[in-house]
């Protein structure tokens, strides 16, 4: 137990206390005069000799208050800030600082997707991308001369050796020397362990099929923007739509591979058919090639439509190039021709011509006309093709005869038969001046003179009768014959079937416009036999198939001349047919341009290249004689 002891204390007694304070009143010390007398308020406690009470702090001075209320000011401008810049960032700013923050911390990534493959209507490759390499020369890295260098790369890259010799010798660094190298090649070139050689790995549109396909799928530069062709006008649906995925990344820029899905590099199989076969395609360019080379021609193009889908089974045009290396080829190839470039269809049209007349009520096909073989409309003359060689007309013929024939005075006759102004409102119905809406880009419209040229003037009736001033593309013609031999409906031509996945299940389907009525079954079923008894019997037998009933029309037009009038020996020659005539299915059209020779015409030129791809036509899709041969057994004896 602890034991507490109180505080020591000096007790004296009362007396001598008393004592001792009147000692120090009676006689008090010289320090003791010099202390202030002290004494107690009753209500402060003690007191100086002045009445102030001890303790008691001295007034402020002015200028000490002064420097206390700077101090206090300063303090309350600076808590004041301080609050309003907290107030400033954590309600004002904090979505903008929010934001940069994830900025800093996250990154958007885009993968690279190729583009999607295009096939044929048989499943055959026609355009995909593939691994492909661009080689770059560093020659200060160099352990070989330059003349080495190019002597070991040369027959790798298929190059003269000087010529990489002086690329070498160009610069000393970032010499580019080839661009889409594929993955063979450059592994040649790595095996080669050479130092001063890059090789940056790229994604490359290839086109297995080289120019066989070219006019219609067009090429993709080296931005992997398509240019021509669907590369071009179907870009948004070959393009494969992945959105850029927010990922975070590490203090030193990494990607946090944590945060990315299993399906971040997923991509789908979609492939964009399109209507074209490659077979058909092959046998036509090889018909087309042929004539092309026996006449001398500029330039030619064949196309086979389906009358009933408007699918473009066949499209070629010569010359082609490929666009593997479209950056070796003129520019004048990218253009489709066949849909940019108008012409004056001469007697092709012929028979949409007489189509109108009939369809109209203006003729009808007993109708017979007399052929002069050359008359005069408004001061300008018009012949026959054969006038001279006839040395006259051929007197009174029928509807059908003009057409057997391909009589352009006869056709002026019949044209006549209409008035001019309802003769130009059916050219409007039929579509002329109007793109046929196909699914390929920077299409023509061809060209009509206005309603006051047709009208006002006489010959301008009389020409357009024959297939005279005005212009068409070859599609728009290919389209209009189309309407003939489906029953008079026309549909709209195009070479895109869809998107189809990897076992042919479709994906999407372009949604076509229904097919637009322009003549009733009637007339195209009679037309349709005029132009067959052009083949059997008139200028169009070149293009007879035996055991196959073929509707055709030939045409040789003289090419216009820029400064008016038309050019002599310059023509474009045609043919357009249709088969089977008994069961219209499909229309070729076939267009020459300049071929040379004297005999160059639409059925020694055109006809025959006709001929050779219906005979493709029909081993390809099986189609049945329209007259069966019949074989007789031996007689047995």
């Amino acid at each position: 137990m602890a034991i507490s002891f109180p505080p020591f204390r000096n007790f004296r007694s009362r007396k001598a206390a008393e004592k001792e304070g009147q000692r120090l009143r009676g006689g008090q010390s010289a320090s003791a005069l010099t202390q202030p007398s002290l004494k107690r308020s009753p209500r402060r406690g003690l007191e100086d000799g002045s009445g102030r009470e001890i303790g008691e702090r001295s007034p402020i001075s002015p200028s000490n208050r002064s420097r206390l209320l700077a101090v206090w000011g300063v303090l309350m401008i600076g808590g004041a800030g301080l609050a309003l810049n907290l107030v400033r960032l954590q309600i004002v700013q904090a979505p903008m600082l929010r934001q940069r923050a994830e900025n800093q911390q996250t990154v958007a990534l885009r993968p690279f997707v190729p583009r999607r493959p295009i096939i044929d209507r048989q499943g055959n490759v026609v355009a995909i991308d593939e691994p492909a390499h661009t080689l770059y020369a560093h020659p200060f890295l160099f352990q070989q001369s330059r003349q080495e260098m190019a002597t070991q790369l040369a027959p790798i890259l298929n190059r003269p050796e000087q010529e990489l010799f002086q690329l070498f010798s160009s610069s000393d660094s970032g010499i580019r020397v080839e661009y889409d190298l594929p993955e063979e090649t450059a592994n040649r070139i790595t095996n080669l362990g050479l130092d001063g050689l890059e090789l940056e790995r790229h994604q490359q549109r290839f086109y297995p099929q080289q120019d066989l396909f070219a006019t219609v799928v067009g090429y993709v530069n080296t931005e992997r923007q398509g240019q021509a062709g669907l590369e071009y006008s179907q870009q948004s649906i070959l393009e494969r739509s992945i959105e850029p995925v927010q990922v975070s990344r590490a203090g030193d820029g990494a990607i946090i591979p944590d945060e990315l899905s299993g399906s971040f590099l997923h991509q789908d199989d979609l492939q964009l058919q399109i209507t074209l076969d490659g077979r058909l395609q092959r046998a036509t360019r090889l018909a087309l090639e042929q004539q092309m080379q026996q006449f001398g021609a500029k330039r030619g193009a064949v196309m086979v439509m389906d009358v009933q889908t408007g699918e473009i089974l066949s499209m070629v045009t010569e010359p082609s190039y490929d666009p593997n290396q479209y950056y070796q080829f003129d520019l004048d190839l990218f253009r489709t021709w066949v849909l940019t470039d108008s012409y004056e269809p001469g007697s092709t049209f012929k028979p949409i011509n007489v189509a109108i007349a009939l369809e109209s009520g203006a003729v009808s096909p007993n109708d017979v006309f007399y052929d002069e073989g050359r008359i005069e409309v408004d001061g300008w003359p018009i012949q026959n093709s054969d006038y001279n060689e006839r040395g006259g007309g051929r007197g009174s013929l029928s509807v059908q005869e003009i057409i057997q024939y391909s009589s352009n005075v006869g056709m002026v006759h019949i044209m006549e038969s209409l008035d001019p102004a309802d003769y130009y409102g059916w050219l409007e119905k039929i579509g002329l001046g109007q793109p046929t809406g196909i699914d390929l880009p920077f299409e023509s419209q061809g060209q009509i003179k206005s309603l006051e040229q047709f009208v006002g003037s006489p010959v301008e009736p009389a020409t357009t009768a024959f297939g005279h001033g005005f212009s068409v593309t070859a599609m728009q013609l290919l389209q209009l014959h189309g309407a003939l031999a489906n029953q008079g409906e026309m549909v709209v031509p195009h070479v895109v079937r869809g998107l189809y996945n990897a076992e042919g299940q479709a994906y999407w389907r372009p949604k076509l416009p229904a097919p637009r009525r322009l003549f009733s079954p009637q007339t195209a079923q009679s037309v349709l036999g005029m132009m067959e008894v052009a083949v059997q019997e008139g200028t169009g037998e070149s293009a007879q198939i035996l055991g196959y009933r073929i509707a055709g029309k030939t045409g040789t037009a003289q090419k216009p001349s820029p400064d008016g009038g038309y050019y002599e020996s310059a023509r474009i020659t045609s043919f357009v047919s249709i088969l089977p005539a008994e069961s219209p299915r499909y229309v070729v059209l076939v267009v020459i341009d300049e071929p040379q020779g004297e005999d160059a015409y639409g059925s020694t030129v055109a006809a025959p290249i006709a001929r050779g791809v219906m005979e493709a036509l029909i081993a390809i899709e099986g189609i049945p004689p329209s007259q069966p041969q019949v074989v007789e057994e031996p007689t047995e004896y």
